[in-house]
């Protein structure tokens, strides 16, 4: 008979456990995280992922060779221009996000920052999880000799994943769909409006 074994006990109380704050709405907060590869002649790369929590749509991957807090303030000042300020940034508690200069512009702008606790990743679930499928079917997939080159694939990548990929959490649509495909189910059913 197998040996049973005995009830673990968790590490945190309830009393004293996270309270993980939930998306409520578009730009309500933005999840961002690094993902590091490597390109064919061996010279790593890094990757910056920014994700609408609520819509789960993938705001952009900037992919560059190196990546300091300066690198990741251009991309956000570029996705403010192009989709408005997030309450929140959620990230994790690596240098570039720590970082004085990077602080300091998040107070300017008004966006407060949520740091996750060190070693706790799925406080940063959603971003994980793009990262995760990110890797899976993009970095495992393709070898990439540059990092020009991994950006024009990432960014053809990200556009199905965001326009035409259905997502389970979104009942089976996609983040941002695709004005065309819509125009075109719409068509299919015989709901389009007009006379």
């Amino acid at each position: 008979m197998p040996h049973r074994h005995r009830k673990r006990r968790r590490l945190y109380h309830k009393e004293s456990s996270v309270i993980r704050l939930r998306p409520t709405h578009p730009n309500h907060i933005w999840a961002i995280d690094f993902v590091h590869d490597t390109l064919s002649n061996g010279r790593g790369y890094k990757m910056l992922t920014v994700l609408d929590e609520h819509t789960r749509e993938a705001l952009c991957v900037a992919v560059r060779s190196r990546m300091n807090a300066n690198d990741v303030l251009g991309a956000l000042h570029r996705l403010l221009m192009k989709h408005g300020k997030p309450e929140f940034i959620r990230s994790d508690n690596g240098p570039e996000f720590i970082a004085g200069a990077f602080q300091d512009w998040l107070k300017k702008v008004g966006i407060q920052p949520i740091q996750i606790y060190p070693g706790s990743p799925w406080e940063n679930g959603y971003n994980e999880r793009f990262n995760g499928t990110l890797r899976r079917e993009v970095l495992n997939a393709e070898w990439f000799h540059s990092t020009k080159q991994a950006q024009v694939a990432i960014n053809v990548w990200l556009r199905q994943y965001n326009q035409i990929r259905r997502h389970h959490a979104l009942n089976m649509r996609p983040p941002v769909p695709d004005l065309e495909t819509l125009l075109e189910k719409t068509k299919i059913t015989g709901t389009e409006t007009g006379g």
